[in-house]
């Protein structure tokens, strides 16, 4: 039998994340970013337009070192030649030991074996956020197969019960689930829908990737909040590309105006334009 557990009072979600959108400004935080080779213009200006700044530190003896002096480190396994799946543990190892908050986006982990290993060996060191599609989250936390390459053939809902048990048990610290409607698990804040955004984000390339990073910027602001960062950084990143998109011919100019609309993004935009629900988890009884 499963009861809801109750969920405590939670915060304005869209003053809250406004909140924190500023505080991102405020830092210009530094994200280490060992991430794969086809994104990894995109992250660094998405992160530019934010008001943070990007480090494609991914090489080894120098990771580990840089991940101790980061404000945040991304690592994402979308393409793991040998050089950067080295780098990329002993980064997360050197963060794990000083506290550097870090997140782990396992890009099609589930049926190709190489980065399905490293992202296993990744999820040990406990990130601090945990983000990727329904699909890849499943794979990784032993739930599935995993999905079509990159594409996700499962959706937010199928992983909503891995997730609170993977983030009940510690395993990460939040879980992030992109989707038409995105899914944040953390505990404390219960599980959260964000509902903005728009399908051209998954026309141009980054569009998933990026936000990785974007949330690895806000956990360098909140990082004993995982969850607040989760949520807040997927509804900034989300709630651009909605803007950007009203005035987008297609993904050739939806791109450079995201980049615009993330540089202008008002905390009076996210209050206005944010759709955030909170749900109770289930539990056994």
């Amino acid at each position: 039998m499963h009861t809801a557990a109750p969920v405590p009072p939670s915060p304005d979600w869209a003053d809250r994340t406004a909140a924190l959108l500023e505080g991102v400004r405020a830092r210009g935080p530094l994200v280490q970013c060992i991430t794969n080779t086809v994104v990894q213009n995109v992250t660094a200006n998405v992160l530019l337009a934010l008001g943070a700044s990007a480090a494609m530190v991914d090489v080894t003896t120098e990771a580990g070192a840089f991940a101790r002096v980061a404000d945040a480190l991304l690592v994402n396994t979308g393409t793991p030649h040998p050089e950067p799946r080295a780098a990329s543990l002993e980064a997360a190892h050197a963060a794990h030991d000083a506290g550097t908050p870090w997140v782990l986006d396992p890009v099609a982990v589930g049926s190709l074996p190489v980065r399905t290993a490293l992202a296993r060996d990744l999820l040990a060191l406990r990130p601090t956020v945990l983000r990727g599609n329904a699909s890849e989250v499943l794979a990784l936390l032993g739930g599935s197969a995993g999905g079509r390459g990159v594409d996700s053939t499962a959706g937010p809902d199928d992983v909503r019960a891995a997730a609170v048990a993977a983030t009940d048990g510690r395993t990460v610290g939040a879980l992030a689930v992109s989707g038409p409607v995105d899914l944040l698990v953390a505990p404390g804040t219960g599980v959260v829908r964000v509902a903005n955004g728009t399908p051209l984000l998954t026309r141009i390339t980054g569009g998933g990737c990026a936000l990785g990073a974007v949330v690895a910027a806000f956990t360098a602001v909140a990082p004993e909040e995982p969850g607040a960062a989760a949520v807040a950084a997927t509804a900034v990143h989300t709630i651009a590309a909605e803007l950007a998109a009203r005035d987008a011919g297609g993904p050739g100019t939806f791109q450079p105006l995201f980049l615009d609309r993330l540089a202008t993004l008002t905390p009076e935009d996210v209050v206005r334009e944010a759709r955030i629900t909170t749900e109770p988890t289930a539990v056994s009884a």
